[in-house]
């Protein structure tokens, strides 16, 4: 099993910055995909910022030029900088991960336990 943990989540006001972090441990064979998915109270989840294994990189048009998805394939950890946040942002946020227990297995979706960031003045 995988075990993805957050942090970094706080109340900020509108126009701060702050970075989440998420750090994946447990029998890891392959990290493939790891993603930020986000839930606003009364909606769907949604995904904020996903990085492939391969390094490319894709964003919610909301958050395109605000947010900025890294990865230190070493650590098996995944961030997110946020900047510029707007009361919008305001939501759970998720860590997800597609990965590899063993050589011959298929890969499966990991969740976190959610981070809420709350941007009010």
């Amino acid at each position: 099993q995988v075990q993805l943990v957050e942090s970094g989540g706080g109340l900020v006001q509108p126009g701060e910055s702050l970075r989440l972090s998420c750090a994946a441990s447990g029998r890891i064979f392959r990290m493939n995909a790891m993603a930020w998915y986000r839930q606003a109270p009364g909606k769907q989840r949604e995904l904020v910022a996903q990085s492939t294994a391969g390094g490319s990189t894709n964003y919610d048009d909301s958050v395109k030029g605000r947010f900025t998805i890294f990865r230190d394939n070493a650590k098996n950890m995944v961030y997110l900088q946020m900047d510029s946040l707007k009361p919008e942002d305001t939501a759970v946020y998720y860590c997800n991960a597609i990965a590899t227990t063993h050589r011959y297995s298929t890969a499966n979706n990991y969740w976190g336990q959610g981070t809420q960031v709350t941007v009010s003045s």
